[in-house]
């Protein structure tokens, strides 16, 4: 599938993973969670921050690199 030309490079795409926002939580039914945006989803956040507003997450900040 080709990328938009006006699309972010795959290296700067938001990943829930690699967000410092990003956690677990305990609930089965709502197993991931967003501190940024205070909510928690079935799936990764970042999907249904798309699937809402058809944008990219504007709150992702890279977790910091611990060797």
């Amino acid at each position: 599938m080709a990328r938009p030309a006006d699309s972010k490079p795959a290296a700067q795409e938001p990943n829930c993973n690699a967000c410092m926002f990003f956690y677990i939580t305990y609930e089965a039914h709502f197993r991931y969670g967003c501190r940024a945006l205070d909510f928690k989803s079935q799936r990764l956040p970042m999907l249904d921050v798309l699937e809402a507003s058809g944008q990219l997450c504007q709150f992702f900040q890279r977790k910091p690199f611990r060797p």
